[in-house]
């Protein structure tokens, strides 16, 4: 009566690997990257943060990051605040 056994089961996971690839994967890989990314952060690195704020590292302190957002003013964020989004190195321009 139950017929079909372990072919039922088939589709399923076909289902559950295609989800693995197109959604999972790519999702580790980019937080793989955001993770380096973060733990390469420099003095005079160019950076964003999630908030939309464009500025200058000029001091790292554990996970806090003091950012230069123009002349004489400075705000210190936490470091899972930095997007992947154009961090660049200052050339004093």
């Amino acid at each position: 009566m139950g017929g079909g056994g372990i072919m039922s089961f088939v589709p399923m996971l076909a289902i559950i690997a295609i989800f693995y690839f197109l959604m999972i994967r790519p999702q580790q890989k980019q937080a793989k990257m955001l993770r380096e990314m973060r733990d390469a952060l420099q003095k005079d690195d160019r950076v964003v943060t999630s908030g939309g704020i464009h500025g200058v590292i000029t001091n790292l302190k554990g996970d806090v990051v003091t950012v230069r957002i123009a002349d004489n003013v400075k705000i210190d964020v936490d470091r899972n605040s930095l997007t992947l989004d154009s961090v660049e190195r200052d050339t004093g321009k």
